[in-house]
């Protein structure tokens, strides 16, 4: 008997498969090309020194930084936590005092956290009922013993897009160091380190296609960090250990991929998600969208639907792979903090449902997801059993 289909994938926010562009190039540094890039004293080592030096000019293109500003590491939240807590313990001289984002990635939340252990002042912005933040509340809470910024380029769970070039702005004016996670962003949206006045970004390979465990951190020339990891003082002394070179080989490709393919895939994918989302609304009622409609990533939408359980209504689409809320948080029985912030009442946030499409999502894909998102709420607010 044959195995049951597979869910159609639908939560790329949480991760995406690598492309098979980039396995392919990937996979002879697994194998016939194993060297070590710090052993610079024979072929293998030269080999995968100047693949790691390729993919260094690759991610650094795709944000349009120097090379010599990427410090690669296993992905987002090692960056993360390397750009808020190196900053602190780098720049104590300044201030000890932080402002972040309420619904900011646990990657970042938990790093202030961390700070405020070690006696940091961490102010939490609060966004409005769309999920966003202005640049007026950023001015309003810096102090001259602010140190750090952190805002995320994009949220990964209603995919609302700050206006980052604005609070960048504000920052280096006030001599503040600005940080984006902008692991949501990156090949999905343009990013410009410069126009944008970002001091460090993070990025990670498995949200653009690449392979897991791989990522980096932009650190913008003169910027001072202290390492969290020492043992080698590999990459210019800001990350030590052996580096991962085929997944940074991959991170390199699927940036590569990303940034040539970026203009035409944003359009489809706005245009596939819209369909699913109109779809939706127009079809189901008691049903809304999560967050700004207009600055946000093509690929996201998030929907409250009302007048069902939150729980039983996830467990209940079997035909398709979807989220409600962060990978990250996944395993939590409380409602999303980030809809919380947003002041969406607890029932709704419970039974939000977070779409993601991606670079394999279809339009058969698309409407197989709507007549099953249509046959689970129908049949769940009729009392009917879901087979």
């Amino acid at each position: 008997m044959p195995p049951p289909p597979r869910p159609i994938y639908l939560d790329y926010n949480a991760t995406t498969p690598v492309d098979p562009r980039v396995l392919e190039y990937m996979l002879p540094w697994f194998t016939e090309q194993f060297g070590n890039a710090a052993s610079r004293t024979h072929l293998y080592g030269w080999e995968a020194e100047e693949a790691v030096a390729l993919a260094r000019r690759q991610v650094a293109g795709t944000i349009g930084a120097s090379e010599k500003e990427i410090a690669f590491t296993s992905g987002a939240t090692e960056s993360n936590n390397l750009a808020i807590k190196g900053t602190y313990e780098a720049n104590s001289h300044r201030g000890s005092h932080f402002v972040t984002v309420a619904t900011e990635h646990k990657a970042v939340l938990d790093s202030f956290q961390h700070l405020e252990g070690w006696g940091a002042e961490v102010t939490y912005l609060l966004p409005a009922a769309d999920g966003l933040i202005t640049v007026k509340q950023v001015a309003e809470v810096l102090r001259p013993d602010t140190v750090l910024v952190s805002v995320m380029y994009a949220n990964n769970e209603i995919g609302v897009i700050q206006p980052i070039a604005e609070i960048g702005k504000v920052c280096r004016d006030r001599d503040v160091l600005f940080h984006t996670d902008a692991t949501q962003a990156v090949g999905k949206v343009l990013v410009d380190v410069d126009k944008d006045h970002i001091d460090l970004l993070s990025l990670s390979a498995h949200k653009l296609y690449g392979p897991k465990g791989a990522g980096a951190l932009y650190v913008r020339k003169g910027v001072k960090l202290t390492a969290q990891l020492d043992g080698g003082r590999h990459e210019r002394g800001l990350r030590s250990g052996t580096l991962n070179v085929p997944g940074i080989v991959g991170l390199g490709k699927a940036c590569e991929l990303a940034s040539a393919e970026l203009p035409a895939e944003a359009a489809r994918l706005a245009n596939l998600r819209d369909q699913l989302e109109n779809s939706i609304l127009g079809t189901i009622k008691k049903t809304q969208v999560n967050g700004n409609r207009e600055n946000r990533l093509p690929q996201v939408t998030n929907i409250s639907f009302g007048g069902v359980d939150g729980e039983q209504l996830l467990m209940n689409f079997n035909r398709i792979a979807v989220s409600s809320g962060s990978a990250c948080t996944s395993a939590s029985v409380e409602p999303s903090y980030v809809l919380k912030a947003l002041g969406v009442p607890d029932d709704l946030a419970y039974a939000s449902i977070r779409f993601s499409l991606g670079r394999f999502t279809s339009e058969d894909h698309i409407a197989a997801a709507i007549a099953h998102v249509q046959e689970v709420v129908t049949r769940m607010r009729q009392g009917i059993e879901i087979r």
